[in-house]
């Protein structure tokens, strides 16, 4: 389902509307001109049928006026036909009046008109019928003179009244299906521009799609740069998120190399003055080895940092941690074998980490050197997945472990609970240090086997499970 916020549901929404709003308005634009060219063609009908009966009526040998419906239309013939014309004389007479005349088709009814036109006027309006039909009729007063009257006599004129009428329902029928046809095309045609517009906006957004999916890979450290041809309209958009990886590449080469410069710079100053110290013993000797350790351990905390922060900021940066795990694994247990320490480790190949493989290096190998100087016999590393795809490792071994106090003092930069053990106490600070950049957490607790457990979670990237 599309989401209200989306570029697609505006798309479609804003489509769609201008669509109802035009295939209505069309629409009903047809309607009517249609309906007005039937009313008009139903109007010329009854003007001609009118014309008809002026010429049809014409005065007998007695003078009586008649109407020769041969010369009308059929339906005029037929009862209730829907078709009616009506002749009324208007000026009454006293001598024989005229009766009215009536259309076949009326039977014995009569139409109910108004007050009739003006003599010459044609008018046209609206009446019932027989059978409660709704009639449209159109009248005209003529005056007809009278061929009787003695030669040299002025003929005096009558005049009567013509009403021709038909049965609207036909007309009305006819509008109503035009108007159901042009609502059935409208919504399928409607309908049909909504699906189309639907599978345009698809198939154009599937472009920012493929973006998308080039960014993670990116991200992911499954590629360098963007790939894959784009339209031109977002070729420039790949063209410059291309050049920022590349620039974001060429920044953090530069900062490691600065921070590889200033490490030469310092530690150099730092061993010949120690080297010093230690040729001129005495109690200023010995403050200035203090203060040189110290400045040691200073030194690569924030040298180590600084590095950190780069690595982290590496668009891609993509490590498979069973590599790691196990050069590591190998290289501490030559280096405990004499005092008979093993590290198991349990690490499926497919895990990845999103950073710098210095950096898991460093926070794994600080891990397991720190279980190593404690444990008795035996050290795990267990590497897993979490349900919300990012990687859990935990070290533990059966040393002596750590209380709760011990282990917020154990976490604090430079803190040793122990001299004689060998190290600066930066290791576990600087797992956590490293960790909280990129964004993962340094837990400690006890462990199954008896000692202190280090459970590290951090970042995976591209995840494959089973």
């Amino acid at each position: 389902m599309l989401r209200t916020n989306s570029l697609a549901f505006r798309l479609l929404a804003g489509a769609a509307i201008w669509s109802v709003l035009g295939l209505a308005g069309g629409g009903l634009a047809i309607s009517e001109v249609f309906r007005r060219s039937a009313e008009q063609k139903f109007n010329s009908d009854l003007s001609a049928d009118l014309e008809d009966l002026v010429k049809a009526a014409d005065r007998n040998a007695e003078g009586k006026l008649s109407v020769d419906q041969s010369q009308l239309d059929l339906r005029f013939g037929e009862a209730f036909s829907g078709r009616y014309w009506q002749l009324a004389p208007l000026d009454p007479q006293t001598d024989d009046p005229e009766a009215m005349l009536r259309s076949t088709s009326l039977w014995d009814q009569s139409l109910d008109l108004g007050p009739a036109p003006k003599l010459g006027v044609t008018q046209s309006g609206y009446t019932s019928g027989p059978r409660k039909q709704r009639l449209r009729y159109i009248e005209s007063v003529i005056s007809v003179s009278d061929d009787t009257a003695q030669p040299g006599a002025k003929s005096a004129g009558h005049r009567y009244r013509y009403v021709v009428a038909g049965d609207v329902s036909g007309v009305e029928d006819e509008i109503s299906n035009f108007n159901s046809v042009i609502a059935w095309g409208t919504g399928i045609l409607g309908v049909g521009l909504l699906i189309t517009m639907f599978i345009q906006v698809r198939l154009a957004l599937a472009t920012l799609n493929k973006v998308s999916l080039a960014l993670a890979a990116i991200r992911e450290g499954r590629a360098d740069h963007l790939e894959g041809d784009f339209p031109s309209e977002i070729q420039p958009l790949a063209d410059e998120l291309n050049a920022l990886v590349a620039h974001n590449a060429q920044v953090v080469t530069r900062a490691r190399t600065h921070v590889g410069n200033l490490a030469h710079f310092l530690k150099t100053p730092l061993s010949v003055l120690a080297n010093e110290a230690q040729t001129n013993p005495g109690s200023f000797s010995e403050s200035v080895t203090r203060q040189v350790q110290v400045m040691r351990r200073q030194v690569d905390h924030y040298l180590a940092r600084a590095r950190t922060v780069a690595s982290a900021a590496v668009i891609g940066a993509r490590t498979e941690v069973a590599p790691v795990v196990t050069d590591l694994a190998r290289a501490l247990n030559k280096l405990y074998e004499r005092r008979g320490v093993a590290i198991e480790r349990q690490c499926p190949d497919a895990l990845s980490f999103r950073g710098d493989r210095s950096d898991l290096e460093e926070m794994i190998g600080n891990l397991l050197d720190n279980a190593c100087k404690w444990a008795l016999e035996q050290v795990e590393i267990v590497v897993s997945v979490t349900g919300a795809g990012r990687l859990k490792i935990t070290v533990g071994d059966d040393g002596p472990g750590l209380n709760e106090d011990q282990i917020k003092r154990v976490l604090e930069r430079g803190e040793r609970l122990d001299q004689s053990k060998p190290g600066s106490g930066l290791g576990l600070g600087i797992v956590k240090e490293i960790a909280d950049l990129y964004g993962g957490v340094l837990t400690l607790g006890r462990s199954h086997l008896g000692g202190l457990s280090a459970e590290l979670v951090l970042p995976a990237a591209d995840v494959r499970t089973g």
